[in-house]
């Protein structure tokens, strides 16, 4: 996007919005928006957990959106308002029937607030639990401290991620740099939109053995 053809406020408020009603799973009545410099808040409340992450899915769809202040609170009435012995037991059920979490991961719940502890081999593994335990009804947010102990050591990892994000057709590699210290990883530089940056993500956390990656990149108005 040009500079001359940056949005005012106004119009990124109205676009941010129009998005969040095309988005069928977001009651939008219930939800505020302001916008101001590319960062667009988002206000008000939401009945379910999940709801808060479609909401900042649409968002980031969104051309002009720079950052995203999700303040949203989760309002559980209804269906939705469940004991905590009922989450732990949904949890317990729906973490043991993934077939990508191992039984080395536990789920406690307090007041509707969800953590997962215990150990994985992988980031994606990780990630599974947070989604299975995410959607469902009660829980008010999610703790993921779930720690990531590769069962292979580190090798090559910087040349093995630059080699995947060439590779990737979403990716432009040549704004994006990978820094490596051991285990962790550290990406920095422009992307062209959210998809690219969580692509870019997505594909160092894919490397065998990695345990962190720092995600500096910004994405380019």
């Amino acid at each position: 996007m040009k500079t001359n053809d940056l949005k005012t406020d106004a119009e990124l408020k109205a676009d941010v919005i129009e998005a969040l009603k095309w988005e069928p799973s977001i009651e939008v009545e219930e939800i505020e928006v302001a916008a101001r410099h590319g960062i667009v808040t988002l206000m008000g409340s939401v009945p379910y957990f999940a709801a808060k992450g479609s909401a900042e899915r649409a968002t980031r769809r969104v051309q002009g959106v720079k950052g995203i202040a999700d303040e949203l609170d989760v309002r559980r009435v209804g269906v939705h308002n469940r004991r905590d012995p009922d989450i732990a037991e949904a949890a317990v059920n729906v973490l043991a029937w993934h077939v990508w979490v191992p039984d080395t991961v536990l789920a406690t719940v307090d007041n509707g607030w969800v953590t997962l502890t215990g150990h994985v081999a992988w980031e994606y593994e990780r990630n599974a639990a947070e989604q299975a335990v995410k959607y469902l009804s009660g829980v008010t947010g999610v703790d993921n401290e779930i720690e990531i102990k590769p069962t292979v050591e580190p090798r090559a990892v910087k040349a093995a991620i630059e080699t995947a994000l060439r590779r990737d057709a979403q990716i432009d590699a040549e704004n994006i740099e990978v820094l490596s210290k051991g285990s962790k990883i550290t990406l920095s530089g422009t992307t062209h939109s959210w998809n690219e940056r969580d692509e870019a993500e997505s594909a160092a956390w894919s490397a065998p053995g990695v345990t962190a990656v720092q995600n500096d990149l910004a994405v380019a108005a």
